[in-house]
């Protein structure tokens, strides 16, 4: 298949980039871009371990195509560090133990991310509400709900997660 050229907007870098029509953001960020933070899981948008946000929204890469997105944001879990220094959900997760394998971190975090953009202080139903679409096969969920308490605490102070 031929290749077209293709400008897509990336945790704040713009890249050129020549690519298949049917490119699937997944395997642009991966391969092209070399940001491997999201992951396949399951191919199907069943999992989240792809979940990517596209100008603020969570979107799964593994079912979008990389043409879809030009001329609109895409922020990855490699995105989402504050001025250098981990975000408050990633200095959580590594504090309280929120990942085992970590295979699915990715994925949550952007969720999560994107969570405590629009409902800076949500309820634990919410947190779950919000995480629902988003799978941990190591079944590590108690840790991840302290590491995201923690964060939102932590956000809320201005401050880094302390355990």
């Amino acid at each position: 298949m031929k290749k077209e050229l293709i400008e897509l907007r990336v945790n704040g870098l713009t890249h050129e980039l020549a690519i298949e029509p049917s490119a699937l953001l997944l395997d642009v960020l991966r391969r092209d871009l070399d940001l491997t933070g999201s992951k396949r899981g399951c191919d199907d948008s069943s999992c989240g371990a792809c979940t990517v946000l596209v100008d603020g929204t969570p979107m799964l890469a593994c079912t979008l195509l990389a043409f879809s997105c030009e001329g609109q944001e895409i922020t990855t879990v490699e995105g989402i560090s504050e001025h250098g220094s981990l975000a408050a959900i990633q200095k959580a997760y590594g504090d309280w133990g929120g990942a085992q394998c970590g295979y699915c971190t990715p994925g949550f975090m952007i969720t999560v991310k994107h969570l405590l953009t629009v409902n800076p202080d949500p309820t634990e139903e919410e947190i779950r509400s919000a995480l629902s679409g988003n799978l941990c096969r190591c079944t590590g969920y108690t840790q991840m709900y302290a590491a995201i308490k923690a964060a939102i605490e932590a956000e809320k102070k201005g401050m880094a997660t302390l355990k």
